[in-house]
């Protein structure tokens, strides 16, 4: 990446101005436990040379200072507003950390308890957060510093799409058949994805001291599972309904199509209990959307197709109209083969399947040399890890690098869990975080590059580009 100067100061060629450490493509570091002093830190490396350090070694390591969370476990990377929002499992802590200044810019505080799932908006105007041991939901207003909790049973997983306009709830082990809405009487316990709506001023007094309020436009009508607070309604949760070629299978997920029109919900079907994995869409059209409002929108969400998708589908990714799913298949001795699967969005139709590493697949990113990376947890518990036992010598890691152009897949020797993938584009290489550790990839081949100097003490949880092009380069949320 070249750097110019203009007027005493230099820029990154993408106009960022140049950070404090000089460095010009770093990735960060979620690190558990570095000491015994401390339970998590932020260090960043110099992923040019693939050092700790500066090329000239005068400065030994580089980290974010003020970073105080505790057990760090997620980045949602946003490098395009040079930010990076880091999730402590050890504390809640949600900090933002800004890439410019190389510092924690500020911490938010999420009600409700340790979340299982957080996502903060691109312009920093709403936190939205779920959590599965309490079984709240948590809205956190930023700009108005003003924070909310909804009661949602078995609540776990959040999706946003980048705008914060349309944020999606999901239920743990719920199903959901066709022709689920509350106006067709439809009670609630049979309901598996839910909206979170920013009420207007009109609609808030009208739904005063009823958290059931009911939603009711021309012919459509929605029923709320809860309005916070009671006294005064601010936000409420409402049911997505299913029409008549729509049912949910056990939904972890949605993926938001580029042009912000639709909604993909992943369907973890048999992987997580259920009967068929699949992805059920969702358009987005203005009759279902409470306009006038920030956050929220989603206020009579109605899904309108479903397709199976018989290798899995517990992560995907977007590239134009292509959809990339990861999942697995349950085999005829009970235990999952892991698959990526191809679905044409235009045709919607599967073009093609292709097996890749067991395991719960939670990571995908793209890199250069047309591939994608796809990392999973568990995926010693698979199909690949039996054979092995029984004297297969198939590689059976939780580490994929697949070829978009030639749909060819390459797994990497088990090294642990791959529990973050950080795409150092324009450099052909990958960072990921396996077992706890940072290793380097070259994307033409997937062959490893020496480690020796980006290794942390304690556990890497997750790594992030800091200076990528794209807030794409990290899909975990």
């Amino acid at each position: 990446m070249l750097v110019v100067t203009s007027c005493g100061k230099n820029y990154y060629a993408d106009g960022r101005s140049l950070p404090p450490s000089g460095l010009l493509n770093r990735v960060l570091i979620a690190e558990q436990n570095p000491s015994a002093l401390t339970k998590g830190a932020l260090p960043f490396v110099d992923a040019y040379y693939d050092i700790r350090h500066n090329y000239n070694n005068t400065v030994a390591s580089f980290a974010i200072s003020g970073y105080s969370g505790s057990l760090p476990a997620t980045i949602q990377n946003m490098p395009e507003e040079e930010l990076g929002a880091v999730y402590g499992e050890g504390d809640g802590s949600f900090a933002l950390i800004s890439y410019a200044s190389e510092k924690e810019a500020s911490t938010i505080t999420i009600p409700g308890g340790l979340s299982s799932s957080v996502f903060i908006a691109r312009d920093k105007s709403f936190v939205y957060a779920a959590n599965d041991t309490t079984h709240v939901v948590s809205v956190v207003d930023v700009a108005n510093s003003k924070s909310y909790t909804l009661n949602l049973p078995n609540v776990y997983a959040v999706s946003v799409n980048p705008g914060g306009s349309i944020a999606l709830l999901f239920v743990r082990n719920a199903t959901q058949a066709a022709g689920a809405s509350t106006a067709s009487g439809t009670s609630e316990a049979n309901f598996a994805v839910y909206s979170v709506v920013h009420l207007t001023e009109a609609q808030s007094n009208d739904a005063v001291n009823n958290p059931n309020w009911t939603y009711t436009s021309g012919s459509i009508s929605n029923t709320a599972q809860d309005c916070e607070p009671q006294n005064q309604p601010v936000y409420c949760l409402f049911p997505v309904s299913t029409g008549a070629s729509a049912s949910f299978d056990n939904p972890t997920k949605a993926i938001f199509s580029a042009d912000g029109a639709s909604v993909y919900v992943l369907n973890c079907g048999q992987e997580c209990g259920g009967t068929t994995s699949s992805i059920t869409t969702i358009p987005l059209t203005s009759s279902e959307l409470n306009t006038g409002v920030t956050g929220g929108e989603g206020i009579a969400l109605t899904a309108t197709n479903t397709y199976a998708i018989p290798g899995g589908a517990t992560d995907g990714i977007f590239n134009g109209n292509t959809l990339y799913l990861a999942g697995q298949q349950e085999q005829s001795d009970g235990l999952f083969s892991g698959y990526l699967t191809i679905f044409d969005t235009t045709s919607a139709s599967v073009t093609g399947t292709y097996a890749i590493s067991d395991g719960t697949h939670n990571r995908m990113v793209f890199g250069d040399e047309n591939t994608l990376w796809i990392g999973s947890s568990g995926c010693i518990s698979g199909e690949r890890y039996k054979q092995v036992e029984a004297g297969s010598s198939a590689a059976y890691g939780c580490l994929t690098m697949f070829n978009t152009s030639t749909n060819t897949a390459t797994l990497d020797a088990y090294k642990g869990d791959a529990t973050g993938i950080a795409s150092v584009t324009g450099l052909d290489k990958v960072y990921t975080a396996e077992g706890g550790q940072v290793y380097i990839y070259n994307t033409a081949d997937m062959t490893e590059r020496n480690n020796a100097n980006v290794t942390v003490s304690g556990t890497a949880a997750d790594v992030a580009y800091m200076d990528s092009s794209t807030d794409a380069d990290n899909t975990i949320y």
